[in-house]
């Protein structure tokens, strides 16, 4: 008579869309900061994010303005009112709007990351990132904290909310003024809702490696656990580190490769 109760834990968890939902999540608010990144540091977008090491522009249609006597400093970067295709793949349109309180390699200085009407491949992104340089550790190595209160709403009206807080330690190019070369670990944990309606908690369990030549996250291991479902566990590395978008996602006994978009 009690058999019928086991149904729901007895069926295999087979859901790899929520991971994937949560790293497109991931890579569209770290390329609203790199590119924040780059426009205050080199004035441009040159060097954003072209195929594999190729440095190419990341669009014609993305136009950078300045003021530099507002206090914070301001910075917007306009893809336009209608979709630009990107050399990373993506459509972009509307405007990422940066504000800085400082120069970017000086202690101290906050970078605050906002959208007017910004969206990714027609997903609407909002809310708000922050970045602050908190200096050298005890690596020598400038680190950064951040943090991200955001939402994305899917071209079907689906919305996934995002709150986060991570260590973003520079282990490479520490000692160039070139962008390109720079490659950070990152550290810290995440919560929300997925497009689907559940919430979710994640935590990096070995730190993610994204080097500015490359568009997608090259090593590291986060863990992700919907309400109710098994915790995911995504490996970003799984391919010896290589600049690719797959990653291997891990439920229970089961291995799935799973494309990124």
């Amino acid at each position: 008579m009690l058999t019928g109760c086991r149904k729901d834990k007895d069926e295999l968890d087979t859901d790899t869309g929520t991971a994937v939902d949560n790293a497109f999540a991931e890579a569209i608010y770290d390329d609203a900061g790199i590119m924040a990144d780059q426009a205050i540091l080199e004035g441009g977008l040159t060097s954003f994010r072209g195929p594999g090491n190729d440095q190419s522009l990341l669009s014609q249609c993305a136009t950078i303005s300045y003021d530099t006597v507002a206090n914070p400093k301001q910075v917007t970067i306009d893809f336009g009112a209608t979709n630009c295709l990107c050399i990373d793949g993506r459509y972009r349109r509307g405007k990422v709007l940066v504000t800085y309180s400082g120069a970017y390699r000086d202690i101290g200085t906050v970078i605050t990351i906002g959208f007017d009407n910004y969206f990714v491949s027609d997903y609407h992104l909002q809310g708000t990132k922050s970045v602050t340089n908190q200096g050298l550790n005890a690596s020598n190595h400038t680190w950064f904290s951040i943090t991200v209160n955001g939402t994305v709403t899917s071209p079907l009206g689906q919305v996934l909310t995002r709150q986060s807080t991570r260590l973003r330690e520079r282990v490479e190019g520490e000692n160039t003024f070139a962008w390109n070369d720079d490659v950070y670990h990152i550290t810290g944990a995440a919560s929300g809702v997925t497009f689907s309606g559940s919430s979710y908690v994640a935590g990096i369990t070995s730190p993610l490696e994204i080097a500015l030549n490359c568009r997608w996250i090259k090593n590291g291991v986060l863990e992700f656990t919907p309400s109710g479902k098994q915790t995911r566990s995504v490996n970003y590395g799984y391919l010896n580190g290589n600049c690719d978008r797959y990653a291997e996602l891990t439920i229970g006994n089961n291995t799935y490769i799973i494309e990124l978009r």
